[in-house]
């Protein structure tokens, strides 16, 4: 089942990259419609051409035939006839006239000698009549022109071509010249077109096989051009994920070749560049690291001589001198912000080498806050709105992080009271502390996150690193979440912290992620 669902996965996967490539932005899709729209254009331009000619050709030939012979036959044979024919006469030279070579039917019109109009049809085409006769040339034909030197001829021949229920003909009339019958000729012109239509399917034929040929034609090229772009744009994802030892094969000296050899360059510089800024930031880390281990010791000892003099400072015998008292709680203060900002450093750097884990624990959120308000001394400044039982997968130390560092900031720089509420999803847990002080600045919003920041630089020397909020960020996300900050509508700023209910899935491949780099290593 699982290989019938993998194959199945795997056709659909290259039938959407088929379709993908099929898109009318991709830029094969445009080349092969250019190419099939010129080739179109000019096959449909050419077999029209070719059409027309041979058409015109054809039937210029047969017509010229047709009045030739019908022509000689009206002078040989209705020449012949008397002025005034009989009917009989006149149906038999019809007759003989019909059985020339090309084959039409004939009609002739002539008075008698009572002065009655007389007819005779060779009987062709059922019965070729004066009715079948357009007007207009029967008009023409009977109209007597002016001789003159240049028309030597009071008579002409008039030809039009017809078309009745669909099958093209050819009519024709003329005059005995010096008294005579009329002559009408009506020959079928359908052989004729069968040959042109048989003619138009051939070309239509070959169109098609043009327009196939410029597709298959444009798809070569296509490949041909399109192949090392495609190559190029894998490429490039490759460097985009990170994969700077991308590079690509280099052949010929055309313009693809100049980009290739382009890009080459550029992914060559940017892995050397990206390896000096990644060697640069590792000699920071480790010197951050190796200072902070190295300051743990000497204020390991300060801070125990620190705690003395404090105890002595709080002593009722009043060990110290008052004189040295402000310097001696100068001393305390500063060697307590010392040892907080060292820590934070070690912390920080924990977090940027990737080295930072979760040890997870089931936790009642409205007891983790509680018991991070009471640990702090708190429970007067602070107030708490969640209801017990909302538990999530945590790690309980790195909570206590966040939320100390949430409501910590929001009591030293907002504004009693300060709110922390709690409420919950199917998948999250949200927590919003909101102070009541002027809020945050619109210029600080951005930065607030940002380390070492500080809102005002004219306090340099304030009780915070500017650490503090940064180390809170890192400790959401490392489990899924975020933090954001605003300022509320009805004053004061608002730091809203979402949790997952459970960061278990995260805290595995993170230490999936530890595990296979290391055995890459």
């Amino acid at each position: 089942m699982t290989t019938r669902q993998g194959g199945f996965r795997g056709w659909a996967a290259d039938r959407k990259r088929g379709l993908s490539r099929l898109r009318f932005t991709s830029l094969r899709l445009r080349l092969v419609v250019v190419f099939g729209l010129v080739a179109l254009t000019a096959a449909v331009s050419a077999s029209g051409i070719a059409y027309w000619l041979n058409r015109e050709a054809v039937l210029t030939r047969t017509q010229d035939a047709v009045l030739r012979d019908f022509q000689q036959e009206m002078q040989n044979r209705a020449g012949a006839l008397p002025e005034h024919p009989s009917q009989d006469e006149l149906q038999h030279t019809a007759g003989q006239m019909a059985n020339s070579s090309q084959r039409f039917s004939v009609l002739l019109v002539a008075q008698d000698a009572s002065g009655k109009t007389v007819y005779g049809n060779s009987g062709g085409l059922n019965g070729f009549s004066l009715r079948d006769v357009p007007v207009s040339l029967r008009e023409a034909v009977n109209r007597q022109q002016k001789v003159t030197a240049a028309n030597k001829s009071p008579y002409h021949l008039y030809w039009q071509r017809v078309v009745d229920d669909g099958t093209p003909y050819l009519v024709a009339g003329t005059k005995v010249i010096g008294g005579g019958p009329t002559g009408y000729m009506l020959k079928s012109l359908e052989p004729e077109a069968k040959d042109l239509n048989s003619l138009a399917w051939s070309l239509g034929i070959a169109t098609g096989l043009a327009l196939i040929g410029a597709a298959l034609l444009a798809q070569a090229a296509a490949t041909t051009v399109l192949k090392p772009v495609q190559r190029l744009g894998i490429a490039a994802r490759r460097l985009g994920e990170g994969k700077l030892d991308t590079r690509l094969r280099v052949s010929g000296t055309d313009e693809l070749a100049d980009l290739s050899r382009t890009f080459n360059n550029a992914a060559e510089a940017l892995e050397k560049r990206v390896a000096d800024m990644a060697a640069r930031d590792e000699a920071s880390r480790r010197f951050v690291a190796d200072m902070s281990h190295e300051l743990r010791t000497p204020l390991t000892a300060i801070t125990a001589v620190t705690e003395v003099l404090e105890e002595e400072l709080e002593s009722e015998a009043g060990g110290i001198d008052p004189m040295i008292e402000p310097a001696v709680r100068l001393v305390v203060s500063e060697t307590r912000r010392l040892n907080d900002l060292v820590e934070n450093l070690m912390e920080v750097t924990r977090f940027d080498a990737g080295t930072a884990r979760l040890v997870l624990d089931d936790v009642d959120v409205a007891d983790q806050i509680t018991a991070c308000i009471d640990a702090r001394a708190w429970l007067d400044a602070v107030e708490l709105d969640a209801e017990r039982g909302i538990h999530a997968y945590l790690d309980p130390r790195r909570l206590d992080v966040i939320l100390a560092n949430l409501i910590g900031n929001a009591l030293k720089h907002g504004g009693s009271p300060v709110r922390v509420s709690v409420r919950e999803s199917d998948d999250s847990v949200v927590i919003a502390v909101r102070d009541h002080g002027p809020g945050i600045p619109e210029d600080v919003l951005p930065h607030v996150f940002d380390r070492f920041y500080k809102a005002s630089a004219s306090r340099p020397r304030s009780e915070g690193s500017g650490l503090g909020l940064s180390i809170a960020l890192e400790n959401a996300h490392i489990h899924g979440g975020d933090i954001t900050a605003a300022n509320s509508p009805e004053g004061g700023a608002v730091f809203t912290l979402r949790l997952p209910r459970d960061a278990s899935e995260l805290a595995r491949k993170s230490d999936e992620g530890e595990t296979s780099e290391g055995e890459a290593t």
